[in-house]
């Protein structure tokens, strides 16, 4: 009997998204009108929670209060941190050249990590954070695990990623989300609309898109060891350190993992496909402080 109900709640809910990823994919693309609706269906659905707080994750959502004084108990000593003072010696390390990371960023790296992703309208592309400075440690001839390893299965040098990104977007914390992309450009516009399809498009042997668990399921538990987090606000925190994991790791890894929840084959970290649905997931949680690197459940 129980199963039965498991199985029509889950038909429930994988009709329900389908209908509404329907609608929502049907209008011609206008980015700056899907986010306030975007954000207007979670104050709804959450009028508890004020907008700035939904960068807290599930732990601002009302009725969790044992979850959020769990987690505000790590914020006296984050177990991050450990992982943020090796991003940090990565930061300040001198290439053979002499020069550090903060060499290849306006400000010396500091208040700018808010503007990403951005649009490279020379090289037609989503850029991350990951990927300028992956880029800049090649540029200046450093040899680092990271440059070279496959990142879906190295998770020494995947995590040494994680934390020296998450040392760059710790310069820039509290800093207000603004994705620096010009939709005018109309590829930039094609790669907000492969990141929004990805989103909403079902896949796997559950077939469950990424609204399944994150919009029509969000402050509702889907059988997990805690209810599910809202999409407003899903990516303000990464790279972030989740307490089953007990290190810090990229967003893209998290991806991967809420893909392989699915029984979905996850795009290769780094990708384009990644990369455009980092860019539509920041880009609806515009407006909200930046709060990376963050503690997850």
């Amino acid at each position: 009997m129980q199963k039965n109900l498991k199985r029509a709640f889950t038909t429930f809910i994988v009709a329900l998204t389908a209908t509404i990823a329907a609608t929502a994919m049907a209008a011609p693309s206008d980015p700056a009108s899907d986010k306030k609706q975007f954000q207007e269906f979670f104050k709804k659905k959450f009028p508890e929670t004020t907008f700035e707080k939904f960068s807290d994750g599930l732990y601002a959502l009302a009725g969790f209060d044992e979850y959020r004084e769990q987690w505000e108990g790590f914020k006296d000593l984050p177990p991050y941190e450990i992982g943020l003072e090796h991003g940090k010696k990565m930061w300040d390390t001198k290439f053979r050249n002499g020069k550090t990371f903060s060499s290849c960023f306006k400000n010396g790296g500091k208040n700018i990590a808010q503007g990403y992703p951005y649009w490279d309208k020379v090289g037609k592309a989503v850029r991350t954070v990951e990927m300028d400075l992956i880029d800049c440690a090649r540029r200046n001839g450093a040899e680092i695990p990271f440059l070279t390893a496959d990142l879906d299965r190295d998770q020494g040098a995947r995590t040494q990623l994680a934390e020296l990104s998450a040392y760059f977007y710790s310069l820039s914390k509290g800093k207000t989300i603004k994705p620096d992309i010009d939709f005018s450009d109309p590829d930039a516009l094609k790669a907000y609309d492969d990141g929004k399809k990805f989103w909403w498009s079902h896949r796997g042997q559950w077939n469950f898109a990424c609204a399944s668990c994150h919009v029509q399921l969000a402050g509702k538990n889907l059988g997990g060891n805690q209810p599910l987090s809202a999409g407003l606000g899903h990516t303000t925190a990464w790279p972030a350190q989740r307490l089953e994991w007990g290190r810090l790791e990229t967003l893209h890894y998290r991806y991967s993992t809420c893909l392989t929840q699915m029984r979905a084959r996850p795009p290769k970290h780094g990708s384009a496909t990644l990369n455009n649905l980092e860019l539509y997931e920041k880009f609806m949680s515009g407006g909200l402080p930046l709060t990376a690197p963050g503690m997850r459940n």
